[in-house]
């Protein structure tokens, strides 16, 4: 699994990185007397409503959905394990607080407080990472506070404190690594998670806005085009589920490697 699943994920980044030696063609540019051409050799995923060569979007939306992914899970995952080690470590009142936080949080459905975000800022590359992060750190810290809870107690890590480490450097030094594995597969996840909403704000004309292509955008211009030309809605939808797969293979290739113990 973990094998599949990192193909994947090296294929997508590698299509992105390559896109324009893979395709010669502009992503922006048009051929009105082709539009909705099938696909042929010259143009093997066809062309859009407007003429553009869908190779070349999808290569350019790729890019796009693994720089909102990387971005959300970098932002995220930064918040989380300071917020979390900080609960998990120094527990009392700031335990408290954090712990409300997240409670308050964790069940809100993430992708409403992205729309409203999003709405409320406007739409946009940096809007959207930074709707999806608000929301995003709370899984994480979590995580975080849980490993920390547990770690605080290790032999080596009262050690360091009776020797006179300060709290800051226990922390970076000893309890955030207890919980880097986990962190690592809860990331792999999200950067799933985060390419469906990026996708899903750029479906409802919230994310990237045009001529910028994004997956989601492409799946909502092919809408109106299902019957006459399906390549334009199937062709995005089939790259956003094998990326999102891969990414889901690879954590949870990697989350049974780490706890093999895990019954799902």
């Amino acid at each position: 699994m973990v094998r599949v699943g990192l193909a994947i994920v090296l294929a997508a980044f590698i299509a992105a990185v390559l896109g324009p030696v893979i395709s010669p063609y502009d992503s922006s540019a048009q051929e009105l007397s082709r539009r909705l051409e099938a696909p042929t050799l010259a143009h093997p995923f066809g062309l859009d409503e407007l003429g553009r060569d869908i190779l070349a979007r999808i290569l350019d939306g790729a890019r796009i959905s693994l720089m909102v992914g990387v971005a959300v899970v970098s932002v995220s995952s930064t918040l989380g394990m300071f917020f979390g080690a900080v609960a998990g470590y120094f527990g009392g009142r700031v335990d408290d607080v954090i712990s409300r936080v997240i409670d308050v949080l964790m069940p809100f459905p993430g992708i409403l407080l992205a729309i409203a975000l999003v709405a409320v800022l406007g739409p946009g590359l940096t809007n959207v990472v930074l709707a999806l992060s608000v929301i995003g750190w709370v899984g994480y810290a979590r995580l975080v506070r849980g490993q920390a809870l547990r770690a605080r107690e290790f032999e080596f890590v009262q050690a360091a404190r009776a020797l006179g480490a300060s709290s800051a450097r226990i922390v970076v030094r000893h309890v955030l690594p207890t919980a880097l594995p986990s962190v690592v597969v809860q990331a792999t996840l999200g950067m799933a998670g985060a390419i469906i909403a990026e996708a899903a704000l750029s479906f409802l004309g919230l994310g990237v806005q045009p001529p910028t292509p994004s997956w989601g955008s492409m799946l909502d211009a092919g809408r109106s085009h299902l019957f006459d030309a399906p390549h334009l809605t199937v062709i995005p939808g089939i790259a956003i589920a094998l990326l999102v797969l891969g990414f889901n293979f690879l954590g949870d290739g990697l989350r049974d490697r780490i706890d093999p113990k895990t019954v799902r």
